[in-house]
């Protein structure tokens, strides 16, 4: 699988990405600067990787998501590309329109920093394959804004349509039905809060985060 990663002012996961896709897919990925207007030919698997783009002025990922890279994003997209959108990535996609709803300040009001317990929702996807008969995984949260919203109607749609990609036990910013990651309609594209870039290697704490990268390598 051929990856890239979009890097904006204020990215600050993009290198712990290109590791984690270098252990996966046994390549090195393109990084793309955001004024960039075009992906590389023969990209299977965009990310967008966590940080504070633009500073999370304005609205987190609001600014980002304007950034030129984005109509060539939105193309991959509508041609069934593979999107990963972690944290702020997460963020910017439901800023370009790509995944519905909203990420909002947590309902604490505090900065979350913490491993955090998972509740897979499906092994089934191209995301999460890797993981087996597992329902529970364990995954780094570092976010200020990681409480999801959306209408009751949207969140229903999510449920009823298998949308919801996982969930926290243990509810840590106030989000919606406990949602920490959902997918586009046709399951190509994965929005979430928790880092699985930083849990690859077990010396981070954990390595739960291997096999989401793993599953995208079985599905090329």
């Amino acid at each position: 699988m051929n990856a890239a990663i979009i890097v904006f002012p204020g990215s600050n996961c993009d290198r712990d990405v290109k590791v984690a896709l270098e252990k996966a897919f046994d390549k090195s990925p393109a990084m793309i600067w955001h004024k960039d207007n075009d992906l590389p030919e023969g990209i299977d698997l965009v990310v967008l990787p966590g940080g504070f783009s633009y500073g999370d002025y304005l609205r987190c990922g609001a600014m980002a998501a304007n950034s030129p890279i984005i109509e060539s994003l939105k193309a991959h997209a509508a041609r069934g590309g593979y999107i990963l959108g972690i944290c702020n990535g997460f963020q910017i996609l439901t800023e370009t329109g790509l995944l519905p709803g909203a990420l909002i300040r947590n309902a604490s009001l505090n900065f979350v920093c913490k491993h955090q317990a998972l509740r897979l929702e499906s092994q089934n996807t191209s995301f999460t394959s890797a993981y087996g008969t597992r329902q529970t995984i364990t995954l780094p949260i570092a976010h200020h804004d990681g409480n999801y919203i959306a209408p009751e109607e949207t969140l229903d749609r999510l449920q009823t349509e298998g949308r919801i990609a996982m969930r926290y036990i243990g509810n840590p910013n106030g989000s919606a039905r406990d949602i920490a990651g959902i997918y586009s309609a046709n399951g190509r594209v994965l929005g979430m809060m928790p880092h699985p870039e930083r849990a690859i290697g077990g010396h981070e704490g954990g390595a739960d985060g291997l096999a989401l990268f793993d599953s995208l390598m079985s599905a090329a």
